[in-house]
């Protein structure tokens, strides 16, 4: 079995900290360069059998660090997605964790900037109240881009017809 990259072991060990003990794990002591960072995050968890467990994130960064910014999405993706209940303890030796940390959202023009295999899509609606989809690049199904733009869609209840602000993102993606 492979060792698991340092921002994946600390998701990891919040979301077996928090279930069990029901406390905030502190980051490390000496944090890597990428958790001294600023950015958005998402964790993802899948159970046993490949099946999506939770996945939760921020596309810009809420917390001081990296770092924290995971230890708050790990958190959350074990306990708060509403597409499921709360991990329970004998659930975590069962949980394959990944990390994503995001680049800074850049708006973009057109859909043809974006590649749904190295850009994760951000649609907005481009009138009326704030409402927002996003989805992560490079997911299994997911092979086009107007797939992309209408998974955003449906997330965000922007209607097929509505006008859209795009924006694009990269990520670095960590198991």
């Amino acid at each position: 079995m492979k060792e698991s990259h340092p921002l994946v072991r600390l998701a990891s060990e919040a979301i077996r900290i928090y279930v069990c003990e029901g406390r905030v794990v502190d980051p490390p002591d000496e944090l890597t360069a990428e958790m001294h960072e600023q950015a958005g995050t998402f964790v993802s968890l899948h159970d046993r059998y490949g099946q999506l467990r939770g996945c939760i994130g921020t596309f810009l960064p809420t917390q001081p660090n990296v770092a924290l910014e995971i230890i708050s999405n790990a958190i959350s993706a074990a306990t708060r997605d509403p597409r499921f209940p709360p991990v329970m303890p004998g659930e975590l030796d069962g949980l394959d964790t990944k990390v994503d940390v995001l680049s800074q959202p850049e708006p973009i023009s057109s859909p043809e900037e974006l590649d749904p295999r190295r850009y994760g899509v951000i649609v907005e609606a481009a009138q009326g109240w704030t409402r927002r989809g996003l989805l992560l690049p490079d997911l299994e199904g997911v092979d086009t881009v107007a797939e992309q733009i209408r998974i955003c869609r449906l997330k965000a209840g922007i209607g097929p017809d509505e006008p859209i602000k795009l924006s694009r993102f990269e990520v670095s993606r960590y198991t």
